[in-house]
């Protein structure tokens, strides 16, 4: 499947400038001007913490790539009007709010690299921070007066809230399927994606074919890149990531590496998983038999290919768009979340 992505054999350091930095450089003028829009939305007369909270995350750094999206597609469209910079704020609001969130179920102390709001704050703070995000979200998706645009942002923001919660069930039940798993990363993942890149393609005014490619690019990208997250958290190097191994197997979660080494085990095999992730009885040396396990069924391998395959679906989808210098940053953009497994 590997053959479907080209350079798929890259490693990241190869790439001498990344595709996000590309879009990144292309997009500079318009992306000051959501940062500038983000800060003067987050201020709050009555309330300083949110400022101080919301600043903390939304200066931490991160390639800010969904609200690029939202930019880069409706410039491959054609876009020169001012509200494209109104939806990519948003699109970083709604998902700056579920960070928040996620910190606090997740009980999470670090994401990138420096303490959590929950931890430096209260959950309190981060809850109730999270909330006020997500309804500058909505006074900013409804500015461009587009019905359209409100209907595919707020059922976003329904399926990102959907995703998590079917999350919470899911995540140490054995009987959890790989369409459940997807299910689960079109709501955590995918469905930010996606809108971003749709939304890009309708204020445009583009014809349906185009905003239902830029929808499918943005529905297989999240999904590559959720399945390459799950992946190195198996097989990944903690400086590069920002995680260690086996983060995952420690929270009990069911990515899609276990799942697909649970439908493969034997009574015995099954027995290990049901303690360590059902029970949450876990011991020295489970994450090594674990790995094992994965490795005997063919289970990384399997979900590497996965990934490479969502990522050619990526690929695939915009074709069929105008010859821009975007398209082809976004589509070397999906070669490049895959890179780190090739």
């Amino acid at each position: 499947m590997s053959s479907h992505v080209d350079g798929g054999s890259m490693g990241l350091d190869e790439i001498a400038t990344k595709p996000h930095e590309q879009l990144a450089a292309h997009l500079a003028a318009k992306m000051e001007a959501v940062n500038l829009l983000i800060r003067d939305r987050m201020a709050s007369r009555h309330a300083p913490r949110i400022p101080q909270v919301t600043a903390h995350l939304v200066e931490a750094g991160g390639k800010r790539l969904r609200p690029m999206l939202v930019l880069a597609t409706a410039d491959l469209c054609g876009y020169d009007g001012p509200f494209d910079v109104h939806l990519a704020a948003t699109v970083e609001f709604i998902h700056t709010a579920t960070l928040l969130h996620d910190d606090v179920v997740d009980e999470s102390a670090q994401r990138r690299g420096r303490p959590t709001a929950n931890l430096l704050w209260d959950n309190k703070s981060s809850v109730l921070v999270g909330d006020y995000l997500f309804a500058r979200a909505f006074q900013l998706m409804v500015e461009p007066g587009s019905l359209r645009v409100l209907d595919i942002l707020s059922n976003a923001s329904a399926t990102i809230a959907e995703g998590e919660v079917l999350q919470l069930s899911a995540a140490q039940d054995l009987a959890t399927t790989e369409d459940i798993y997807l299910q689960v990363v079109r709501g955590k993942t995918a469905a930010l994606f996606s809108a971003a890149t749709e939304v890009g393609g309708v204020i445009a005014g583009a014809p349906e074919t185009q905003i239902k490619a830029l929808f499918e690019y943005g529905d297989a990208l999240g999904i590559a890149f959720q399945i390459v997250d799950d992946l190195l958290d198996y097989q990944g190097d903690a400086k590069s990531t920002g995680k260690n191994v086996g983060d995952d197997f420690r929270e009990r979660k069911l990515t899609l590496p276990v799942i697909k080494a649970v439908s493969a085990a034997n009574a015995e095999e099954r027995a290990f998983w049901k303690r360590t992730i059902e029970k949450g009885d876990q011991r020295d040396g489970d994450l090594e038999h674990a790995l094992a396990l994965m490795q005997s069924h063919g289970a990384l391998e399997q979900t590497r290919a996965e990934a490479l395959d969502w990522a050619a679906r990526a690929r695939a989808a915009i074709a069929v768009l105008p010859d821009h210098p975007v398209r082809g940053m976004l589509d070397r953009l999906a070669g490049y979340v895959v890179a780190r497994i090739s």
